[in-house]
């Protein structure tokens, strides 16, 4: 017997026939990329099923008995790949489909379950026209895929530079690479691929993402995926300040080397004195008399002391531990290359610029972009939010979201865009259009996924989403706010959100952490900037 579902926006789902018991049984809201005949929903949610999941066998045969609905086996088309319980007691089942066997690359399905054990929302990408098996074989191995990845992007592959923490003894590279065998999807076109990542800070930083078709080599798509702001001693920052340090004392010197964090690892600063090579990540910053008050040293007092206020924010606010929530070091290098008007996450540390003294001072000295920066560390490490287009600009959005939640300030970067010039930033999250942003979806700007095109829009789109989160924090109150965008973060989001999934998964948030009207609140501020 079929049961029908009903659905908020007017549209029907019909089960066929199987598990009764685990047939989806009403849905509160849904998300569907298309019209729903020719595909699945990528966000649901609602009293799903009123069988209990005790174990992920119980969530498998939820799934096996509604294909109908999702357009996939469970036995073949997906990897379990985590599960976590969050504080709300919630349970949350992240699984990679897969082709073959082998991973769609950027992709993976999230199950979560309440804390009465009942399915309350799934969400992620389904492929549901994907095919069975691919039609290419593998006839490249690793070696010569990276050699394709290294001759398209034209840099010369040099032997990885290594040097040794004079502290610690770690040992640790300037240069790596890593190639791995995946599914390319390309608007429905199924590939197989190896995943080449580089990571390089020489003739330019680099964290590039390369795809090579693993039966003839071609380079199917490349973006580098260097994040960018374009944007007890003491020491002196760059505004003048008198700072607190957390030093270490290592052979009559003082080291900018904070252990005093509850992580594994440390916050260290190096200084790269100019450079732009494979010397990263340059010299320790260290002082004779633990006072940091030189010219200097101006820049690596503020990197230091706001990486470790910004890992304080995270552990205070959510209880993370450092960027990956394992305890990583958080690594710094100011004074990178000659008069350089940026900063940058490479993909395993910091690097900030001094600027040229006109559009940019030195760019450690402001909370913000040092939050922004770090804050795409624990993109990378939890939505891992595609770095093009309207995924691309939800990755600058919450990396300039969270760096309004350490500055509490509108403005992004005004202590060190223009130095001559007061009361301007690189953003603003309240009026987007002062900086050439759009702040409405009816303003969105269509453009080339290329560097000139700046993937897509990722810095200038995020005006959208941004001014979605000004609309949301001045409705409910940056306490409940941050929360809201953590948990959709680290929950919800996946490799290809778009806005709608953001504005989803945003909603969701609310309904776990609060109640309806502060859901409400969020979801009308997206309404107002055309997501809805």
């Amino acid at each position: 017997m079929a049961t029908t579902l009903a659905v908020s926006n007017g549209q029907v789902v019909s089960a066929a026939a199987g598990d009764q018991a685990w047939k989806v049984k009403s849905i509160v809201d849904t998300l569907w990329e298309q019209d729903q005949k020719e595909s699945t929903p990528s966000f649901i949610n609602g009293e799903l099923t009123e069988q209990k999941v005790t174990k992920e066998k119980d969530v498998k045969k939820f799934f096996q008995a509604n294909q109908d609905l999702f357009k996939m086996d469970p036995k073949t088309d997906l990897t379990l790949e985590e599960t976590n319980k969050d504080k709300l007691g919630m349970t949350h089942y992240i699984y990679q489909p897969k082709i073959q066997n082998i991973p769609i690359d950027g992709s993976k399905i999230v199950v979560h379950v309440d804390k009465n054990k009942k399915i309350s929302a799934v969400n992620g990408d389904f492929h549901p026209d994907a095919p069975s098996k691919l039609k290419e074989n593998r006839k490249l191995t690793k070696q010569q895929a990276l050699h394709a990845a290294w001759k398209h992007i034209k840099v010369k592959r040099s032997a990885a530079d290594k040097k040794v923490n004079s502290l610690t003894g770690e040992t640790f590279n300037t240069l790596s690479e890593n190639a791995k065998l995946v599914v390319f999807d390309k608007n429905g076109n199924y590939t197989l691929a190896y995943r080449i990542e580089l990571q390089f800070v020489q003739p330019y930083p680099a964290n590039w993402k390369i795809w090579v078709n693993a039966e003839n080599g071609k380079i199917l798509k490349a973006v580098n995926q260097v994040h960018e702001a374009a944007e007890t001693g003491e020491g002196t920052g760059t505004l003048g300040d008198t700072k607190k340090l957390n030093t270490y004392l290592y052979q009559g010197n003082y080291y900018l080397y904070d252990t005093t964090k509850r992580m594994n690892g440390v916050i260290e600063t190096y200084n790269n004195q100019g450079q732009y090579d494979n010397s990263l990540p340059g010299i320790y910053v260290t002082d004779r008399d633990n006072k940091f008050t030189s010219e200097s040293q101006k820049a690596a007092v503020d990197a230091h002391y706001y990486a470790g206020e910004v890992f304080d924010y995270y552990y205070n606010t959510f209880g993370r531990v450092s960027y990956d929530n394992k305890g990583a070091t958080i690594r710094s290098t100011v004074n990178y290359g000659n008069n350089y008007n940026n900063a940058a996450w490479v993909g395993n540390q910091m690097i900030y610029g001094n600027g040229d003294g006109r559009e940019f001072t030195y760019l450690s000295g402001a909370n913000d972009v040092v939050a922004h920066e770090l804050t795409h560390a624990v993109i990378q490490e939890t939505a891992n939010l595609a770095y093009e287009n309207q995924p691309g600009a939800l990755n600058e959005s919450f990396a300039d979201v969270f760096g309004f939640f350490v500055d509490e300030d509108w403005l992004m970067g005004e202590d060190v865009y223009t130095p001559g010039i007061e009361g301007d930033g690189l953003r603003s999250l309240s009026n987007p259009p002062t900086y050439h942003q759009p702040d409405h979806m009816d303003n969105y700007r269509y453009l080339p996924n290329t560097r000139q095109g700046d993937w897509g829009g990722v810095h200038i789109n995020s005006g959208i989403p941004n001014k979605a989160a000004y609309y949301t924090i001045n409705a409910i109150g940056i306490s409940k706010a941050e929360q809201i965008y953590y948990r959709a973060l680290t929950v919800y989001l996946t490799p290809n959100s778009d806005f709608a999934d953001a504005r989803q998964a945003l909603i969701q948030s609310a309904e776990d952490l609060y109640n309806q009207d502060i859901a409400n609140a969020v979801a009308n501020a997206w309404n107002r900037v055309g997501v809805n």
